[in-house]
């Protein structure tokens, strides 16, 4: 560890979504803040790109464009979405401003969410962004350390040798990007799933599909499994995927039907370039691929569930025999890399704090959460926690039963160390509600978690300043 002049309050390390909403968090507290970001900086001060990151741009969004499930009345994503909002949350007010049509989900458009961030946090007297690569973590001084999963290796060999736990690792995938000029809607059509529209000001049309018949779906297959991939690096040949981003060769390889059950399920799409008379609103194909809008434009869309570790070549030449994508224009082709996290329930407090070292608190993906809107609000929480200890507060979590509070118990102590892996919020980390029926126990969910949320937000508020 490297001792540093102490010229601000906290020391950020990291400019993605979990530092930016960290920073944001402690700087309306009106604490000074330090944000340290390599991607942008000059080369004297150790700038690097990651193998993901296109831009130097704050908080830049890299898997996907989504933020999920807006619906907060029976999604755990939803419900977490409506507690950082209580919380003023920056990257749920950036979301807002930089939001595009995807049905009952949000999806941003990269660019202006990531130029909205780096603005809002510019313009605060209470913090300065510093584009430098930080290598080693401080020897004291309140620090967040919010790199994410793709934390540079100097800084990454530091954290090992202060938590004396191997790091852990598993696959990560990017989704390609197609020209929305280059789709044929002659083939393709919009309809979202069940026609249900955005909360954020969808139409029910907000997704384009490209249907498949049995024997198109069957040689898509088939070229999925035979395409050429990127080779594994030595040390990547025994890291584990995660679940929730796993690679479509990889999906394919479990099962002829697989994909249909998955990222091309055709439940609730009716094709209009395929209606009969029982069927005059389309019937549904035998597997749909869904591309989602990812600019505000709609110049710009994303295939959802495609993320892949095929050559690009290989990609470009598979994804043309996808009705409607014949002619396909590609922004950005899919791709892989490895991400990092720390065992937390070994190495953290349940304040998010290094055990052995407790002025740093870890935020983000690198504590094992998934999800940009997870990593977010993690970012917030240890923003909170760092504002409480140094005016010297007391620290109050959020309920358990609320997304945040259950998110930041599984964290930090509720997971099996020894499985530990990578998690969306999901009500599965929730304390259990036995006594309610199945089918309205998601309702259930969300309504305690909302009282039970605003009830500690309450008693937050009524603290003297």
């Amino acid at each position: 560890m490297t001792q540093q002049t102490p010229t601000h309050d906290v020391h950020i390390i990291g400019g993605g979504l979990a530092g930016s909403e960290a920073a944001w968090q402690l700087a309306k507290r009106g604490f000074q803040v330090r944000l340290s970001e390599m991607r942008g900086a000059p080369a004297d001060k150790g700038g690097e790109m990651t193998a993901a990151h296109q831009t130097d741009g704050l908080a830049e969004m890299v898997c996907s464009n989504s933020f999920r499930s807006d619906d907060h009345e029976r999604n755990a994503v939803g419900l977490l979405h409506h507690e950082m909002r209580r919380l003023d949350s920056l990257i749920m007010r950036a979301g807002e401003k930089a939001r595009v049509p995807a049905g009952s989900a949000m999806a941003v458009d990269r660019d202006v969410f990531s130029q909205e961030v780096e603005r809002e946090l510019q313009a605060h007297p209470n913090i300065t962004i510093v584009r430098e690569r930080i290598d080693t973590l401080p020897d004291s001084g309140p620090t967040i350390v919010a790199t994410g999963p793709l934390t540079a290796a100097s800084l990454a060999d530091s954290i090992v040798k202060a938590t004396g736990q191997d790091r852990l690792a598993f696959f990560d995938a990017i989704a390609p990007i197609v020209h929305r000029d280059s789709i044929d809607m002659d083939i393709c059509w919009f309809q979202s799933r069940w026609d249900k529209p955005s909360a954020g000001g969808g139409s029910g049309n907000d997704y384009i599909n490209c249907a498949m018949d049995k024997e198109q779906y069957a040689a898509f297959h088939q070229g999925l499994l035979d395409a050429e991939k990127t080779e594994f690096k030595e040390w990547e040949e025994n890291t584990p995927y995660f679940e929730a981003c796993m690679p479509i060769e990889v999906m394919a390889s479990r099962g002829i039907d697989t994909l249909r059950y998955g990222p091309m399920k055709p439940v609730g799409l009716d094709n209009p370039h395929d209606r009969t008379p029982e069927f005059p609103q389309g019937r549904w194909a035998h597997a749909v691929v869904q591309l989602r809008q990812d600019n505000k434009l709609g110049t710009l869309w994303n295939m959802v569930g495609f993320q892949t570790k095929m050559k690009y070549g290989a990609q470009v030449e598979l994804f043309r025999t996808i009705p409607g994508l014949q002619n396909a224009e590609f922004a950005r082709l899919g791709g892989m890399h490895r991400n990092t996290f720390l065992n937390s329930p070994l190495v953290l407090d349940r304040q998010m704090r290094l055990k052995d070292a407790p002025h740093i608190r870890f935020a983000g993906q690198i504590t094992g959460c998934e999800g940009y809107v997870e990593s977010a609000s993690v970012g917030l929480l240890t923003g909170m926690m760092t504002a409480a200890q140094i005016a010297g507060e007391d620290w109050t979590p959020p309920p358990a039963t609320s997304a945040m509070g259950a998110l930041l118990s599984h964290i930090t102590g509720d997971a099996e160390a020894d499985t530990y892996q990578p998690m969306n919020v999901n009500f599965g980390l929730f304390p259990p509600m036995h006594d309610v029926k199945k089918k309205q126990r998601k309702e259930a969910y969300t309504d305690r978690g909302k009282s039970e949320f605003g009830k500690w937000l309450n008693a937050l508020e009524a603290v003297p300043a």
